[in-house]
This record gives C-alpha cells, structure tokens and sequence, in this order.
C-alpha cells in the first residue's frame, strides 16, 4: 500500500513536518505548528489523488495543432488573396481561383489578375491601395492592396468594393434629382413672379392664371420636400422595434374615405372589399396609413377615368394582403424592375402632369420592407396594374 502513494507525496510530507517544526521553533505556538501540518496534510492527500499521468495530458492535449501554414491561414481568409514570389503566383486561395481561375497559379501575376491598373502597380512594387474595374464581370469593382511579407514574397489582396460603389452611386444620383426635381417648379415660380412684377401682373386675368400657376408650382414642391422628408424617416426608423397592433381595414377604409374627397369624380371610383374577421398586423400606424394612401392614390392619377379602383384586403396563411388595382394603360414589362427606385418614372411627363413626386413606390417599398412585408407589381399594357403587399398578421392573430 505505502509503494502505492507516488514520490511527490512523500516528498510534500517531508516538507509539511519541516513546515511545522520551522513554524514551533521560531514561534513557540504550538496551535500555530498544529495550523501549518494540518495545511501539508491537506495538500498531501490532493496530490496522493491527481494522477501521474495527469500532468502529461495538460501538456500534450489530444487536439490536434493547428496548422499554421502561410497556406492555411491563406485559404482561411474570404477575400481573394493571392501570395507572389518573384512575380509569380506561388499561392492562391479559394476565392482568388473562383474569380481569375484555377489556372492562375504558377502565372505571371500581371497576367493573372489581367487588369493594366493591376499590372501597373505589381510592376511598381507599390503598397497603396488600387481601384480595379471589370474584374470578374464588367460592373465589379475591387480594391487591390499589396504588401510585402519577405524578401521576394508578396501578399495581394482583393476587397470587394461593388456595393459600397452602388450605394454612393445611389446617394449621388438622388441628390442630383432632388435638386433638379425642387430647382424645376422653383424656376418656375420665380419666372412667373418676374413676370407678375412686370406690366403684366396689371391685368386680372392674367395675374389670375399666372398666380394660380405660381400657386400649383408651390404645392408640388411642398408635396417633393413632404416625400423627401417622409423617405429620411422611414430609413432612420428601419431599426426600430415594432410594437403597435395595427387595424388594416380600418386604416384603408379611413384612406379611402380621405381620398374620395380629394380627386375630384374619381373618388366614386373606389370599390372597397375587405375580408371578415381580418387580423390585425404589427407595425407602424402612420407609415402603414402613407402606405395605403400612397398605393390608392396612384391608381386614381393613373387609372383611366370613370374605370374602377379596387383595393381589396384579405388574409391568408399567417398574413394580411392588401391589393390595389386600377384599369389604366399598364406598364411595359421593362420598366416593372426599377418603379421602387427613387424618382424613376415611365412616362415623366404624365407624372408630374398628374402631381406625381417619383417618389410613391420607393416610401411603399421602403414602408414593406421594415414591417417584413413583400411587395409585388404585376402589369399589362392596355389593361391596368396590380400592387399586392403581403404582411406578417400579429402573432396569435389568427390562432
């Protein structure tokens, strides 16, 4: 049994008595000796319990290692990413090889990547940052970054910049059309009160027309800066929790009875049809309403006149679906792809002519959108379009 106890806990019984013994000589404390034995004894007994082998385990774990390989670290990364010796192309990962080729490895760099930007920058040996278009597809752009990682080796990266490119694309474009769309009927504005300065606001009937003029130019850009300002909104709340159980019928059948008043004859147009019983929907009551509204409203300016406006809402599944029709000309298959973008007309002539801002179906998307929602656009020339919005019915509604 004693050949059982392992070397190390003899040798802490050793120290425990010398501990103890140390401890009543230099102090004269018996219960202070009795103290530092009881501690050795205990720290005895759990090193007697640890097994020998234990401490091996710590140090050789049975997880493998790592592999630490300029190639597998390479390969980990999700960008392409290529490493040159020489010039050439030593490494590539999987994504770099997905983009220029299996074949890239062994080549030339500059032929490789096949762009002059890149050529030129590899031949330079430079380390700033390089703007690459037409790589992979003509509309792909690429941000080339080299450095060196040794004496003849070279690590090139290629960051995907194509998105980044699209969104500050879009904000330029919008803010050009904002502009152009608010500097028209403000040209127009000050012209006729020029004109009204002159000898020619003396007479009644032309100071009345130019006025009202003046008067229609003035709420079209109330109306552009209220959408503008509409838009800025629904995209700072887009993260916002939603909350609100939210009655559709009762926010559409308020919308209609709004707009009956609004559009002269066609008010008489609208042809309501709402489900029994329909569930209530959670999200935001004023951009639901805008929604509505907005959606009701276009098929009345672009509905052909004395034909109906349906809207119609029902549930079905676990969701509540609004659709709105109108018996217009229809739209052409092309233009149905990009009606959601900000300021994007198919006849713009005819839209501002009715009032129309541009702006309607990107609120209407964007509104969809943050409550979850889907938006579909169906049309035939000649006949008329359908919008359908598709949202997600309260949890438990239609339990």
């Amino acid at each position: 049994m004693i050949d059982e106890i392992p070397l190390r806990a003899w040798l802490a019984v050793a120290i425990a008595v010398a501990t103890a013994a140390v401890v009543l000589v230099l102090s004269r404390d018996g219960q202070a000796a009795l103290a530092a034995l009881a501690g050795g004894a205990a720290l005895v007994v759990i090193i007697a319990t640890i097994p020998e082998d234990a401490a091996d385990e710590a140090a050789e774990p049975d997880a493998p290692v790592p592999d630490l390989s300029t190639a597998a670290m390479v390969e980990a990364i999700a960008d392409p990413v290529l490493v040159l010796r020489g010039g050439r192309v030593a490494l590539a990962n999987v994504a770099a090889r997905k983009l220029l080729g299996d074949h890239i490895v062994g080549e030339d760099a500059r032929v490789a990547i096949r762009h002059p930007g890149a050529a030129e920058h590899l031949s330079e040996g430079a380390t700033q940052p390089v703007d690459l278009v037409g790589i992979g597809t003509l509309d792909q752009r690429w941000e080339m970054r080299a450095a060196p990682i040794g004496a003849d080796a070279r690590l090139v990266q290629l960051v995907d910049r194509t998105g980044q490119h699209a969104a500050e694309k879009m904000r330029v474009d919008f803010v050009a059309n904002a502009s152009h769309e608010l500097r028209t009927p403000l040209a127009s504005i000050l012209g006729y009160v020029e004109t009204l300065a002159d000898e020619a606001g003396d007479d009644p009937g032309i100071r009345k027309r130019f006025l009202g003029i003046v008067f229609d130019e003035a709420r079209r850009m109330e109306r552009l800066v209220e959408d503008l300002m509409s838009l800025s909104r629904i995209e700072a709340e887009k993260f916002r929790e939603l909350r609100a159980a939210v009655d559709l019928a009762d926010l559409t059948r308020e919308a209609c009875d709004a707009l009956a008043t609004t559009h002269g004859d066609r008010g008489g147009d609208i042809q309501l049809d709402i489900a029994d019983a329909l569930p209530a929907v959670i999200g935001d009551p004023v951009q639901l309403s805008q929604l509505v509204h907005n959606l009701i409203g276009n098929a009345m300016k672009y509905g052909r006149a004395a034909t109906p406006v349906e809207v119609t809402l029902w549930a079905h599944a676990q969701n509540v679906c609004l659709r709105v029709a109108d018996h217009g000309e229809g739209i052409p298959p092309e233009h149905l792809p990009r009606l959601t973008e900000r300021f994007y007309r198919v006849d713009p002539g005819r839209s501002r002519s009715v009032g129309g801002t541009g702006l309607g179906l990107a609120i209407v998307k964007h509104i969809v959108e943050r409550h979850r929602g889907r938006l579909d656009i169906a049309s035939t020339v000649g006949v008329g379009t359908r919008v359908t919005i598709t949202l997600p019915a309260a949890p438990g509604a239609l339990s």
